[in-house]
């Protein structure tokens, strides 16, 4: 799924230099495999990526997921607290609110932004991972050099320009001219990539003295992108539709077996998940309920209309999630909630005294009540200004003038301190 939602950000400085970096490990694997055992495989490659890939984020997914379980215990308590001051809106309430919830959060060692964190540390990953297996020639040498001549003969055809914008902006290429320089040699590659066996055959037609090359290529291209009988460049629409024509029981079955695992693995995945325990009368949970099931139906969608590859890396990195978060369960449920408790404390207290507040301080933030900070939002003064105060209006009552207040005030207090006197 992060794939639909990266599709216009490969261009995007950091998404940019993320996928040159992770372009660098996909070339590494490629030959690698190229060198040592002779397999020259892009699917092959795919998987060996993305397995790499996920296996680093490991550390950012057991945080997370440690932050999933730790908010199941924390959301009754917290949801408590907002029980409390529903429908207050004064500033003291509110600041109330914030206190006590902070207390929580000190109880359990987590931050309000301990579960969003890692996933934004991993989202310009997961974003530029589309680039990458969405135009492997741009990243891969080796892949890069089989449709190179082809290219070069491309570039030697009168008005080659005009010819390969036509088809290039045409399905199921669709890069618009507009956006793309068809004059350079990479935007050629990249183009050629996204053929399928009817766009080679458009390419014959519009150059006939392609004929020999573009066999050549096509035949060299079929040993890379042949995955167990499935082409990862074609869509396995196109697939599924070429083998009903033909009543090909195989060929539906590969044709189809790539978007489902991508749906059901992405399903499994998720439900795999510890889900944190929320309100049933929160919208926001009720929507995020309900796209775990939408989102997996979306995915077999897209696996159907977009490059088998895609669907393949799909596929292939919800299963790598599958196996993750069963590996990731068993050594959370080793794991008691009070020693997960006690290693947050640990790493919260570093953090408190790295910013020089303390748990002490919290706390007592926390059992202020919301009349005692009324008050010392009326009152600031310390207890020797008030009574430098004092003395000072004590003074000038002393010696105010006839005919004044202050004169008449003093008058009273000495009528009723002779009144006192004699009651005495």
């Amino acid at each position: 799924m992060y794939g639909v939602l990266a599709a216009g950000y490969g261009d995007w400085p950091i998404i940019h230099q993320i996928a040159w970096l992770l372009g660098k490990l996909m070339n590494a694997i490629y030959n690698f495999m190229d060198g040592v055992f002779n397999i020259q495989n892009i699917g092959v490659c795919i998987i060996i990526f993305t397995i790499v890939i996920y296996t680093l984020m490991i550390p950012l997914t057991i945080k997370q997921q440690k932050w999933s379980k730790m908010s199941s215990v924390m959301n009754p308590e917290l949801q408590k607290i907002q029980k409390k001051y529903a429908g207050k809106k004064d500033q003291a309430s509110m600041l109330k609110q914030q206190e006590e919830m902070q207390i929580i959060y000190e109880k359990y060692g987590t931050s309000p932004t301990g579960g969003c964190l890692p996933m934004l540390i991993q989202m310009p990953v997961l974003f530029a991972l589309y680039p990458v297996i969405q135009n492997i020639p741009q990243y891969v040498e080796g892949v890069k050099d089989v449709y190179m001549p082809v290219v070069n003969q491309i570039m030697a055809t009168n008005g080659f320009q005009k010819i390969m914008e036509t088809i290039g902006s045409a399905k199921p290429v669709l890069m618009n001219a507009s956006a793309y320089d068809y004059s350079k040699a990479d935007t050629l590659v990249q183009v050629l990539y996204k053929f399928q066996d009817s766009t080679w055959n458009t390419l014959i037609d519009k150059m006939p003295s392609l004929t020999n090359v573009v066999e050549s290529t096509t035949q060299a291209m079929g040993h890379l992108n042949s995955f167990l009988g499935i082409n990862i460049g074609e869509t396995p629409m196109t697939m599924l539709m070429m083998s009903l024509k033909t009543f090909s029981i195989v060929g539906i079955f590969m044709a189809v077996i790539i978007p489902v695992m991508a749906g059901l693995s992405q399903f499994i995945s998720v439900k795999l998940q510890p889900q944190p325990e929320t309100d049933p009368n929160n919208q926001m949970a009720q929507s995020m309920k309900t796209m775990t099931y939408t989102m997996p139906l979306f995915s077999v969608f897209l696996g159907f209309t977009l490059p088998a590859g895609l669907g393949l890396y799909w596929a292939v990195s919800a299963i790598v999630r599958c196996v993750q978060q069963l590996a990731i369960n068993k050594y959370l449920n080793k794991k008691s909630l009070d020693d997960m408790i006690a290693e947050n404390q640990k790493k919260a207290a570093k953090k408190r005294e790295k910013k020089g507040t303390s748990a002490q301080e919290l706390n007592r933030m926390a059992t202020t009540s919301t009349k005692n900070v009324e008050n010392r939002k009326k009152s600031t003064m310390t207890d020797k200004e008030r009574q430098a105060k004092l003395e000072k209006a004590a003074s000038y009552n002393k010696n105010a003038k006839p005919g004044s207040l202050a004169s008449k005030a003093n008058m009273v207090n000495r009528f009723n301190s002779s009144k006192s006197g004699e009651s005495k």
